[in-house]
């Protein structure tokens, strides 16, 4: 029990910090479980073929396939109107309907790109209602958010009954309805920016002194480095050092990193400094070829720097810069760790859309990535065949392992994805996280810590009734949501929260869905969840932006799921 709880806690330690891969955390702490024996080989496999975690890799990979489609694309032109609350209702529609079934960060990611272009409404105004509503879409079905499946794989795995697809929807509609509402109410403390279009102006340019250059022993103001058109030597690292602000008398030393701010069109005019050495090379057009991407979560990046990961050769294009939570990184570009949702601002050459490795590491906020075209045929199947499937394990004996399957081979056999593209967009790192997460959650029940917590919880709570204590749960899982991630927060909260029914002696389903839907509250704050991250840097967004915005709906949806869970899934 000891080591469970030490390794228990480590877990939640590196994912609070935000400092490591999640997959890699995963990993560790599964790794040290099998190594002391609190879980064992069988343990893992079981988890690996768990039903819920074949069903969303499936259901991510027909992802893939309807992505092709013009399905995502055509949904997200029917946003755009000249009156806001139009486009607003039309946006919560598409996207909480969309992610009810889809992935709602292919969701989001497609949908981002429409309003950033919008000529009507300021971004800002249309990007957290964006994340929030596909959050409450994937509240409407087993299928619509990862931690629903998880909480589904974790009763199976506690060889209870797993949930249907439908399981979820009444407390989720009205989820959907009571914190919608709260969300058109609270969009009017979004701020109210200018419609959003690239700005060359702001972000850095780096270069280097190399050996022999004219500028070494010479001052900055002598070298005419505080005379550009358009752009200023804001800092300079010299031997790890951050010199800044710059003084017109500092001497430039041979190995000097220079960072220029200012507009990134003028970049033409360091290139007639001798020895001066840019990270971003003339080949790339600077004043016309910029781009701006997301780091996907799949991202090879995630972890590791730009230098390492050789980015200009692998994807034919140089980073501009780096922003992250709503705030540009400075420093040496090429040495700062990558994290998911990274906002990079790119110089590409001609090949860089070629590249087939761009839809697994970028969103592409310009939302111009090339991709081959379908037939009207392949565009039919592609749609119809994944609502029959849909439908067909509703109402059929068949579930959705048989008829994604189907679908998937389908989508082969008419060449609607090929296997190169199921390899490349395979989502090894959130396999990993789901088959640890089952297996963690395991030994925490089987070493007695989950029990032992559940009795805890039930001493303190002395003789309150199973309902408040059902909304502490709900409370807590939010929490923990809120820090960390919400398939960590169901994993953990799970095995508690059957530790409490047992206690109780009450059913274990109030508590499995409280967690459940507590796990995809994520309103308050942007790093629980996927999309909110992804808003965060794309609309530039800071903290505050989500706290004033999120906490009264997360307040209502507290209420509303507390009182709700119980009526439709009774102690």
């Amino acid at each position: 029990m000891l080591l469970t709880a030490f390794v228990l806690i480590g877990l939640i330690v590196c994912l609070v910090s935000n400092r490591f891969v999640p997959s890699k955390v995963f990993l560790v702490a599964t790794a040290v479980l099998y190594a002391f024996g609190e879980i064992n080989q069988h343990t893992i496999f079981s988890n690996v073929t768990n039903r819920s975690v074949i069903t969303l890799l499936l259901l991510l990979l027909s992802v893939i396939a309807l992505e092709r489609t013009v399905i995502l694309t055509w949904a997200s032109k029917q946003l755009s109107h000249n009156n806001y609350w139009v486009t607003l209702c039309r946006l919560a529609g598409v996207s909480a309907l969309s992610s009810a079934f889809l992935n709602n960060t292919a969701v989001v990611a497609t949908l981002m790109g429409t309003i950033l272009k919008n000529q009507f409404h300021a971004p800002k105004k249309l990007l957290i209602p964006l994340s929030y509503f596909s959050i409450l879409g994937g509240t409407l079905t087993l299928i619509g958010t990862a931690t629903n499946l998880v909480v589904s794989g974790l009763l199976e795995e506690s060889h209870l009954p797993s949930l249907s697809l439908f399981s979820f929807f009444p407390v989720g509609a009205l989820l959907l309805i009571s914190c919608g509402t709260m969300i058109f109410i609270m969009v009017n403390l979004l701020p109210k920016d200018k419609a959003h279009k690239f700005n060359s102006a702001g972000y850095f340019l780096d270069a280097e002194v190399m050996e022999g250059s004219k500028l070494i022993n010479q001052t900055v103001l002598k070298n005419g480095l505080r005379s550009l058109d358009g752009l200023f030597l804001s800092e300079i690292i010299r031997d790890d050092v951050l010199i800044s602000p710059v003084t017109p008398n500092e001497v430039i030393k041979q190995g000097d990193k220079l960072l220029f701010s200012g507009d990134v069109s003028e970049v033409k005019q360091l290139f007639s400094f001798d020895g001066l050495k840019l990270y971003v090379e003339d080949e790339f057009q600077l004043d016309k070829n910029v781009v701006e991407v997301l780091v996907s979560p799949e991202s090879i990046l995630i972890g590791r720097t730009l230098k390492e990961m050789e980015f200009r050769s692998r994807f034919d294009a140089a980073v501009v810069a780096i922003s992250r939570q709503g705030k540009r990184l400075s420093g040496k570009l090429g040495e700062l760790t990558i994290q998911s949702g990274d906002k990079l601002i790119l110089a590409v050459g001609n090949d860089f859309k070629k590249r087939p490795n761009l839809s697994r590491n970028f969103f592409l906020l310009d939302d111009k990535q090339v991709k081959e075209p379908l037939s009207v045929f392949q565009n039919i199947i592609g749609i119809g065949g994944f609502l029959a499937a849909i439908v067909t394990a509703t109402v059929s004996t068949l579930n959705l392992i048989d008829t994604l399957s189907l679908f998937l081979g389908c989508m082969l056999a008419f060449k609607v994805i090929d296997g190169t593209q199921l390899r490349r967009r395979f989502p090894f790192g959130l396999l990993i996280i789901l088959v640890s997460a089952l297996c963690i959650a395991s030994a925490f029940t089987k070493s007695g810590l989950a029990l032992w917590l559940a009795h805890g919880f039930q001493y303190y709570a002395g003789s309150l009734s199973p309902l408040w204590v059902l909304f502490g749960v709900i409370v807590l899982t939010i929490i923990l949501t809120e820090v960390m991630t919400n398939t960590a927060a169901a994993a953990i909260m799970l095995p508690i929260g059957l530790g409490l029914a047992e206690s109780f002696n009450v059913s274990y389903l109030p508590f499995a869905m409280a967690i459940a839907y507590g796990a995809s509250a994520s309103f308050i704050s942007p790093f629980g969840y996927q999309t909110n991250l992804m808003v965060m840097n794309a609309g530039n967004y800071t903290m505050k932006d989500f706290v004033k915005v999120g906490w009264p709906i997360t307040l209502v949806y507290i209420l509303v799921s507390g009182l709700a869970i119980p009526y439709f899934f009774p102690f």
